[in-house]
């Protein structure tokens, strides 16, 4: 319910009311609907706009972004959907967030800003869905974490896979114990890698077309150049968490976590190789974060070719199994194909829709998401983790508890970041 709509003005009533005020016919009265704002318009947003416009209880009111021409086609794609014009426009995300008539915000820009926005929507009295990565460190994911549970808001990321069929089915075989004990997980990532250099600095655009300094929040400064904003920020430090390996191990390393039973927990131990990066766990669980560019012995090449995108595999004593983004489970042994439902194929991993809907439903109930903060914390600080022992190149140990490496200062000294002022959490 919006705080407009709870605060209403009396007015006079219609003779006649249509069926869509009073929530009949398929439509959400006015004062059922959740209000959306949108912080940071790319093609990431774009996806995920365009699987809840359908939602007949939301409505997106007002979109933000840095840039005029991102701002601009935002509106176009909602006016459009909605046949009016009502989608306000705002360049800077804390005029937005301070509207009374706007209940969550889709957080969808670069990863350095996604902290920050978060917390600032939630303290203005926001539910929050945020793209992934969420935080980038292990510092800023226990403060989004924590900020969260203490304002008691309903906060989702944006690490969809939990909330899709192929990949529950997958995980409900591990957990259910049909592998037999689970003893190995592998988790696909992007080969991480990371760039400390400038690009060459290009003449500044004028504040309405791009807000450079808002563009940069937090992150250090630099001069501008066009490519950034253009989404060309992956894999440079300042703004890039943990060398792009949090792109997909924040999924798969996450379903990983859930197969495992170690939501709230992390490996104890990671240690990078040229191949992967091998975790443990303090149960005896192993967790290989597979480069996909290099070679895979004799695990099935399903695993690799066939799946998709961000795929995972769960082996145990009794059997395995396997599933990535185009929608197919292979088994082993044959006979476990009996225990799955099934499921339909065609890329279905990357439609974020049935996270959308969790998030919808768990702002009503005030239930937790299915990727709340709680679950994002241990498994993005566990992607961060795996990160820092890929930088510093050696084995690193883990206190789940404390949240901190064992031993090593360098490594601890890399589980925060300076702030850019004012931009504090």
């Amino acid at each position: 319910m919006t705080t407009a709509a709870k605060a209403g003005a009396v007015i006079a009533a219609p003779a006649i009311v249509p069926a869509s005020a009073l929530g009949r016919g398929g439509f959400f009265a006015p004062s059922e609907r959740i209000t959306m704002g949108v912080i940071g318009i790319g093609p990431r947003c774009h996806t995920v706009l365009n699987s809840i416009l359908d939602e007949a209880d939301l409505r997106v009111i007002a979109v933000c972004d840095v840039q005029a021409s991102r701002r601009n086609s935002a509106k176009q794609m909602i006016d459009q959907k909605y046949g009016n014009t009502d989608c306000a426009m705002h360049l800077d995300f804390r005029e937005m967030i301070a509207r009374p008539d706007i209940d969550v915000c889709l957080i969808a820009t670069g990863d350095h800003w996604h902290t920050m926005a978060s917390i600032a929507a939630a303290r203005a009295g926001k539910d929050v869905y945020s793209e992934k990565p969420c935080a980038m460190t292990i510092a800023d994911c226990k403060s989004l974490a924590n900020t969260m549970n203490r304002l008691g808001r309903v906060f989702q990321a944006g690490t969809q896979r939990r909330s899709i069929a192929n990949f529950q089915r997958a995980i409900e075989l591990a957990r259910g114990g049909k592998l037999g004990k689970i003893h190995t997980m592998h988790a696909s990532i992007y080969r991480p890698t990371m760039r400390y250099d400038w690009l060459p600095e290009q003449p500044l655009p004028s504040k309405e077309e791009c807000d450079w300094d808002l563009w940069l929040g937090p992150s250090p400064w630099r001069p501008y150049n066009k490519e950034y904003v253009n989404g060309g920020w992956r894999k440079h430090f300042d703004f890039d968490s943990g060398g792009t390996l949090l792109d997909w191990g924040a999924h798969t390393v996450d379903l990983c976590q859930l197969a495992n039973n170690a939501d709230g927990t992390t490996p104890v131990e990671f240690e990078p190789s040229k191949e992967n990066i091998t975790a443990h766990y303090a149960n005896g669980v192993k967790i290989i974060l597979d480069y996909l560019d290099q070679p895979f012995g004799d695990r099935s090449p399903k695993y690799i070719t066939e799946l998709g995108t961000c795929p995972v595999r769960f082996i145990g004593d009794e059997g395995w199994v396997e599933t990535g983004d185009a929608g197919g489970i292979e088994v082993f042994p044959k006979s476990l194909k009996n225990e799955l439902t099934f499921v339909k194929r065609g890329l279905v991993g990357t439609n974020p829709g049935s996270h959308g809907r969790n998030f919808l439903d768990c702002v009503k109930s005030r239930a937790l998401t299915a990727a709340n903060q709680n679950v994002m914390r241990s498994s993005h600080i566990a992607c961060h983790a795996a990160a820092l022992a890929w930088m510093l190149n050696r084995k690193l140990k883990f206190d789940p508890v404390r949240e901190m490496f064992v031993g090593d200062d360098e490594a601890n000294s890399f589980r925060s970041r300076a702030h850019r002022e004012p931009w504090t959490v």
